[in-house]
């Protein structure tokens, strides 16, 4: 049985069937993140998902670092310079501290950051594969922004990790 939390628009989930390698379906901004990997390796990505829930209850998360810059102009200067030569450390640190979604191989496929505006996140996404984009040229140079609750997206990851965990007791 599959089990769908949140909304697509926003950020949702869908988690299939028990398994130590499990389906897991994610959503923001209406794209389907997961599409090149959906298989979670369970531990990890439970392990991951509840360090990003502990990370955002304990108030953590900042505003948008520029003045005057919307959430999808940042993250255009965030990646503008990443991983190449010319990208001073202080760059690198402090689009560092926005990273978000660092959850394995099965969100490895697009460049996320998380930004805390009081109760309320912003989340851009940028797909970055060259097979994605070939496959989908839409995406191509496309920043994607989800906003949400942090309440509301606590409670989809605590949900994840609640049915991931459930799904492994049901095997033993």
């Amino acid at each position: 049985m599959n089990v769908v939390l949140g909304d697509k628009s926003r950020f949702a989930a869908e988690i299939g069937e028990s398994g130590p390698l499990r389906r897991v379906d994610l959503w923001a901004a209406g794209k389907w993140l997961t599409c090149d990997d959906n298989m979670a390796y369970v531990p990890q990505f439970r392990r991951d998902v509840l360090n990003a829930v502990a990370w955002l209850r304990s108030g953590e998360g900042a505003p948008l670092p520029y003045a005057g810059l919307s959430a999808e102009a940042t993250h255009r200067r965030f990646g503008r310079h990443a991983g190449y030569d010319d990208e001073s450390e202080a760059d690198s640190r402090l689009s560092g501290r926005f990273r978000s979604l660092l959850w394995g191989p099965t969100t490895d496929n697009v460049t996320a950051y998380l930004f805390r505006e009081e109760n309320h996140l912003v989340i851009t996404l940028e797909f970055w594969r060259e097979g994605h984009l070939a496959g989908h040229p839409e995406d191509a140079g496309a920043v994607f922004v989800a906003e949400i609750p942090v309440e509301e997206f606590v409670g989809i990851l605590e949900g994840i990790a609640a049915e991931l965990d459930a799904g492994g007791r049901s095997r033993e």
